[in-house]
């Protein structure tokens, strides 16, 4: 168990992706209201407001990557970001992020693939509540970082719990050894504030010549 909470446990417990979207298909129509309301998720904020402090303009073309219903975007576009993109691989979270109008494309993909995204495309990436238990894997900074231009920012979060047992750090320490990015900023925020959750927020900028094919 990593959660005193059924709904979250049947997320983070599911032992391959098809059981993760059954979770998720279930859980879409009430995904906001339970995590904000009910479980005090605040990631997204922490997320957009970590995010709003590395970039200079508002006009950046920026992909919300693991969107799940769209909250993220939601406090981007408060704070003037018009340009973005929505990505998950849930159907039923991205049907929910659709119906606020807020993204330009909204494609369906699984992070922990390859991508079907041409290198160098996006000016930010903000993925927020993926890196987690039962979800994505550390694997996938490769690909975030691929579709990144030169000189572009990743912000995510990692869930506390998982970021130990994962290994997402030495993951991390291996691409910021071969020069892919560097570390702007690191530390603990609130994710699940009602659950006692923490995650860490991290922030990377790509680098030139980051070994992208």
């Amino acid at each position: 168990m990593v959660s005193d909470n059924q709904t979250l446990d049947k997320v983070y417990t599911a032992k391959n992706h098809e059981e993760l979207m059954d979770a998720y298909k279930d859980w879409a129509a009430d995904y906001d209201t339970d995590t904000v309301q009910r479980f005090g998720y605040v990631a997204h904020i922490a997320s957009a407001d970590a995010l709003d402090k590395v970039l200079d303009q508002k006009d950046v073309h920026i992909l919300d990557a693991g969107c799940g219903t769209g909250l993220v975007g939601e406090e981007l576009v408060k704070k003037g970001y018009n340009q973005i993109d929505a990505l998950d691989y849930s159907k039923e979270m991205l049907d929910e992020a659709e119906r606020k109008k807020i993204y330009r494309q909204h494609i369906q993909a699984d992070l922990s693939k390859s991508l079907d995204i041409q290198k160098d495309q996006y000016d930010a990436i903000v993925c927020t509540g993926t890196f987690t238990y039962g979800h994505v894997k550390a694997t996938a900074f490769n690909e975030l970082i691929r579709i990144t231009k030169p000189g572009g920012v990743i912000c995510f979060t990692i869930r506390e719990g998982a970021y130990e047992n994962y290994d997402y750090r030495g993951h991390m320490i291996g691409l910021e050894q071969d020069n892919a990015w560097e570390l702007v900023s690191m530390h603990d925020s609130d994710y699940l504030k009602n659950e006692g959750v923490k995650c860490k927020m991290c922030t990377y900028k790509v680098l030139k010549g980051a070994g992208k094919k």
